[in-house]
């Protein structure tokens, strides 16, 4: 760290503070990603924690790093929010058309897709000593869903000892709490992981870039744009799961993901639509498009996540997305 510019900083120079902040502007925001699930409460954590810093930066000490220090205030935004989070209403998504019987009903959740285009600094990365998973498994859905599954606490803890490598002492003293507290925390959320059956798969799987899986996504392509609901069936995995977030709809298995892929299908009419490759999460993404009606552009209605197994011959997840109030707009790839 640079003490020039942070003296300068100190003294009221905002665009030293900016020089100082920018190298872990995007880092930060995926960090309140990771503990919020949303993109735009992501951001917004992330205004309000550069605007913390600035506020209170006299208060810095130097006994940690900058980069210590603003995940510490990170961290507690997120907090802070994830508390509010349980006392704002739910997403209601009502599918207003004839569908298949789910699998099962989930409760509503606020998880969104993170753009790849955000991920530059995945470049270089920095995690600390005792870091447990691999930087570019924590970017996947599989491991946002489960993370979002542990309570606030937990959340903060496992995310900041077991991503971000931080030490017990560390993150004891960013969360204001016992080295004891944060150990028995980690100790549940490792465990709640642990019992991941996604998670776990998703470990195994990891993230293909081969022929194999070049091949996989233009037959899916072509078996979406094509209605060919028989050829599309024949590229999942016979016990793969279909979600559409933040609809409470889950199905598992080939045959009835087929059946609900068709209701939508003749739902939509003539014009099943078009997916447009795009990346998120590191995994492989669409943005799901529909005819926009007369003289209108195509319209944005969701995004298709997958997940491939191990050999990326079949595809063993879909998420599919709803464009609920324009919240995957940063998707958008045409007007």
């Amino acid at each position: 760290m640079n003490d020039a510019l942070l003296a300068r900083a100190m003294a009221g120079d905002q665009s030293a503070f900016a020089r100082l902040v920018d190298p872990h502007r995007r880092e930060l925001q995926f960090h309140c990603y990771r503990m919020l699930g949303s993109l735009q409460d992501a951001e917004d954590a992330l205004q309000e924690t550069l605007l913390a810093a600035w506020r209170s930066l006299k208060e810095f000490e130097g006994r940690s790093s900058l980069r210590t220090w603003l995940y510490r205030i990170a961290t507690n935004r997120c907090l802070n929010v994830l508390r509010d989070t349980g006392r704002r209403p739910q997403p209601q998504v009502e599918v207003t058309f004839a569908i298949p019987e789910p699998t099962r009903r989930a409760e509503p959740t606020w998880l969104e897709p993170f753009p790849d285009a955000e991920l530059d600094f995945l470049a270089d990365p920095t995690p600390g000593p005792d870091a447990l998973y691999e930087l570019r498994e924590t970017v996947e859905l599989a491991f946002i869903a489960a993370v979002g599954c542990l309570p606030p606490r937990q959340r903060a803890v496992l995310i900041l000892r077991d991503v971000l490598g931080y030490r017990a002492t560390e993150v004891a003293e960013m969360l204001e709490t016992s080295e004891e507290a944060v150990k028995g925390a980690l100790k549940r959320a490792r465990a709640t992981l642990a019992a991941s059956t996604e998670l776990s798969a998703a470990r195994l799987i990891g993230r293909q870039s081969s022929a194999a899986e070049r091949d996989l996504v233009d037959r899916f392509t072509r078996a979406f744009t094509n209605r060919d609901i028989s050829g599309l069936v024949a590229l999942l995995t016979e016990d793969a799961w279909l979600s559409m977030p933040p609809a409470d709809l889950e199905y598992q298995g080939a045959e009835l993901i087929g059946e609900f892929v068709k209701a939508v299908m003749e739902f939509r009419g003539t014009d099943p639509g078009r997916l447009v490759p795009v990346g998120a999460n590191g995994q492989i993404a669409f943005a799901d498009y529909v005819p926009g009606g007369p003289n209108q552009p195509p319209r944005l209605a969701g995004l298709m996540v997958l997940t491939l197994d191990a050999d990326a011959s079949a595809v063993a997840r879909i998420r599919w997305f709803i464009n609920l109030d324009d919240k995957l707009a940063p998707f958008a790839t045409l007007g």
